[in-house]
């Protein structure tokens, strides 16, 4: 089938689909090109006829009646001496009517240039008028009055102004016959671009209504019969063969579906046989899960026995030690008493070191219940029960609002209570021990502050200060077994968030951590 397919490149559907919208194309783009070219004509011409031919003729016109007024003053004048007879004459000296811009736009739009020919004699004769005529008329008036003024001038005035006349008149004339084949070219152009949009409609329907049929010739029915073979096959018909049937395309895609089919009962004969080895499998689970149980039942047993038996000895060689320590303290050699001291001295973190591994290995294990949480409420707690450590260092703790977040009380309470007493702890000894808790959203969390003032943990141990058992100084410099932070870690974790020590601005140290917001909550 494969075979089939590559020898005869020429029937699959792209090169077929390709040849099919190149021509379309091609037809289409060549009508479209026409058609824009004379659109964009069309639109010039519109421009010019409605813009620049249109300025022209009216601008023309506007000084030609200027003209014409001043002509009139000018025989008024003549006739009266009057000065107020003379104003549309000086009107038409200060107009800044100038239709010469006109006259070189229209000129080059049209491509005419005898209309700049006929624009210069309009000017020259109305310049005529006013330099040889009007302005030795007027003066001669202004000197010698109205009776100075012969019949002569008067007809020779008449002559000067039938030049103005004649020119601004053919000038006018040849602005209008360039307008108006302007306007006859718009018209043939309009038409033709009603004639180009139709056809390009028409020639829109009869691409459309051949892709179709392509279409439907080459894709649907060839796709709609695979369609069916692959409905089969899907509603459980695995014997069905897929048939290769239509252009190169569509024959690998059956072949493929067909391969595929053929995998999958393949695949289905081979679910078949490791069902068995899954129930098999779940046996085995189940049968881990139970010892799992059993191993943590061990492992409860193991922490009451941690919790009592083995502290009930402890707390008696812890007696009998600071006991010998109390009678015979002295009694014996310096080394005896520094013997019994260490004695005395490991019992007691025996104990301490047993009470934080049984409350480290707790947390989450209990199955406390998970409630609405006030922080604020849950450090005051805290605080209050580190009160004499925190009235013997002569710390300060603040706090901004704090948010209520979800979680189990007592662990939030024991979470502030080591940060706090932490932050007492590894204080700074020349300056006063200072606390400060705030909190801030970040999405549906809140992310919880601790900055203290105290000595500072170096950047380089961010990460391993919340290892168990891991500590940074000596214990004889600093009490303590070393998990305080880690059950911080655990507690946080165990909440769903998560606590680091980010890069402290200034002194002290600052130690950060998520909790879950409870809802409805968005403020502190």
């Amino acid at each position: 089938m494969s075979a089939a397919v590559t020898a005869q490149p020429a029937m699959t559907l792209r090169r077929r689909l390709s040849g099919l919208f190149a021509s379309a194309g091609l037809v289409l783009g060549l009508v479209v090109l026409l058609t824009a070219t004379v659109f964009v004509r069309t639109l010039d011409l519109q421009g010019a006829v409605t813009e620049e031919y249109f300025d022209a003729v009216t601008e023309t016109d506007r000084a030609f009646v200027s003209l014409v007024d001043a002509e009139t003053g000018l025989r008024g004048y003549a006739l009266t001496g009057d000065p107020v007879t003379l104003e549309p004459y000086e009107r038409s000296l200060e107009s800044d009517s100038d239709f010469g811009a006109t006259a070189l736009a229209v000129a080059e739009i049209s491509g005419d240039d005898g209309i700049v020919d006929a624009y210069e004699v309009a000017v020259a004769a109305a310049g005529a008028w006013y330099s040889e005529y009007a302005e030795p008329l007027i003066a001669q008036i202004e000197a010698e009055g109205p009776a100075s003024v012969t019949p002569a001038q008067i007809e020779a005035g008449r002559v000067y102004f039938d030049e103005v006349r004649a020119g601004v008149g053919g000038y006018l004339d040849r602005l209008r016959g360039v307008r108006a084949d302007a306007v006859s070219e718009l018209e043939r152009l309009t038409n033709l671009s009603a004639a180009l949009i139709t056809t390009v409609v028409l020639t829109s329907v009869v691409v459309s209504v051949l892709i179709w049929v392509a279409l439907r010739r080459w894709v649907v029915t060839p796709v709609d019969a695979l369609a069916a073979d692959a409905r089969a096959v899907a509603e459980g018909d695995l014997e069905h063969h897929v048939a290769s049937d239509g252009p190169g395309e569509i024959e690998a895609l059956a072949h493929d579906v067909e391969q595929m089919r053929v995998a999958l009962v393949a695949q289905l004969a081979e679910l078949r046989r490791s069902r068995t080895e899954i129930a098999d499998a779940h046996d085995r689970l189940t049968e881990q899960a139970e010892e799992l149980r059993r191993s943590n039942r061990d492992l409860e047993q193991f922490a009451y026995v941690a919790s009592h038996d083995l502290q009930e000895p402890l707390r008696k060689v812890a007696s009998f030690t600071q006991l010998l320590q109390k009678r015979y303290g002295g009694q014996l050699d310096e080394r005896a008493d520094q013997y019994i001291e260490f004695a005395v001295d490991g019992a007691k973190r025996m104990q301490r070191l047993i009470q934080d591994l049984l409350g480290f290995s707790r947390v989450g294990r209990l199955g406390g219940e998970v409630v609405d949480v006030d922080l604020g409420k849950a450090l005051e707690r805290a605080v209050d029960q580190l009160d004499e450590r925190i009235e013997d260092a002569g710390a300060v703790v603040t706090h901004d609002d704090l948010p209520v977040v979800r979680g189990e009380e007592p662990l939030l309470v024991q979470l502030f209570q080591n940060l706090v007493g932490n932050a007492v702890k590894f204080r700074h000894p020349d300056r006063v021990p200072s606390v400060h808790v705030s909190a801030r959203r970040v999405e549906d969390s809140w992310e919880i502050e601790c900055r203290d003032n105290g000595i500072g943990i170096d950047p380089q141990y961010a990460e391993r200060v919340f290892v168990i058992f891991q500590r940074l100084h000596a214990k004889d410099v600093y009490e303590g077994t070393g998990i305080g932070l880690a059950l911080c870690k655990k507690i946080v974790e165990f909440h769903g968030g998560r606590i680091w020590i980010p890069e402290t601005a200034g002194e002290g140290t600052t130690i950060r951590l998520t909790l879950p917001a409870a809802a409805g909550a968005d403020t502190p």
